[in-house]
């Protein structure tokens, strides 16, 4: 199995977990410090799990070696999506499973776009989020996700909206807002007394989803799935499967799951129930 975007390791980990010895599963990320923490925790675990450090776009990958890729959060930042996509899927199987977990647009997620909203008015320099471009909400229009896949040599394709009830302590909201996204790489390079006033701004606005000392939020995600479909497939016929339409992921017969099947059933409770957030996830593939 390859986790794409792996982050610090906890999807690698929780799968490898599952897996056993008898598994193989292999996290990829292009953050060094990322890969050495989750290097680190695979050792003090001794877990069956190794990390790469690379973009997932262009790594050579073995070909047709996993049984399944996954991501959380990991795939919506590279710079050719079809080429990134048509790369994972040469390192994939036959029937292999591809299932990640991506943002949907900005305006159905709030929480994630307040604190620019709020420091706007004293930090006009803070870069527009551009519609498709590489980023959190690269994959917001289900359509173009589809094509995407479609393009790059996926069959089978479901997309489908969950949304996810998310809680973070309230001491973590400061950290993270003036960490992450665009206002975090632009406090980063602020003078104190800036960082200061745009800090108590961008905080009071985010009192909607304070509840105490629980900071509450819904994440508005789409879990995509897609498969490799057989190289003995026409490319007409699979062609014409995909232009089907959005369906829901279809098996051989929809009986006797397999192995993989029964530990991604495990394994999506890690892409979607982990609360609060582990916001030292995955970043470009």
């Amino acid at each position: 199995m390859l986790d794409v975007g792996c982050g610090t390791g906890s999807t690698t980990l929780a799968v490898a977990r599952l897996l056993g010895a008898n598994g193989r599963c292999i996290g990829i990320d292009i953050s060094d410090p990322m890969i050495a923490v989750a290097r680190a925790r695979a050792e003090r675990e001794s877990a069956p799990a190794s990390f790469i450090r690379a973009n997932a776009q262009n790594h050579v990958f073995e070909p047709a070696s996993f049984d399944m890729i996954f991501s959380r959060f990991g795939v919506m930042f590279f710079d050719d999506f079809v080429r990134a996509f048509a790369n994972l899927r040469r390192a994939a199987k036959d029937g292999a499973e591809l299932t990640f977990v991506a943002w949907r647009s900005p305006a159905e997620n709030p929480f994630m776009t307040t604190a620019e909203r709020a420091a706007a008015p004293h930090l006009p320099n803070i870069p527009a989020r551009r519609p498709n471009a590489p980023g959190q909400f690269a994959f917001a229009d289900q359509r173009r996700v589809y094509r995407i896949l479609e393009e790059s040599g996926w069959a089978e394709i479901d997309i489908r909206p969950i949304d996810v009830a998310c809680t973070l302590p309230e001491k973590q909201l400061v950290p993270y807002l003036t960490r992450l996204g665009p206002l975090g790489l632009i406090l980063h390079e602020a003078d104190d007394r800036t960082r200061t006033q745009v800090t108590e701004t961008v905080r009071a606005g985010f009192d909607p989803f304070v509840h105490g000392a629980i900071v509450r939020f819904t994440a508005a995600c789409w879990m995509v799935g897609a498969r490799a479909p057989s190289t003995l497939t026409a490319p007409k016929e699979a062609a014409s499967a995909l232009r089907g339409g959005v369906s829901g992921m279809r098996r051989s017969d929809g009986t006797g799951a397999t192995a993989v099947t029964d530990i991604w059933a495990v394994a999506q409770k890690w892409l979607l129930g982990i609360s609060p957030p582990d916001w030292s996830g995955g970043s470009a593939g």
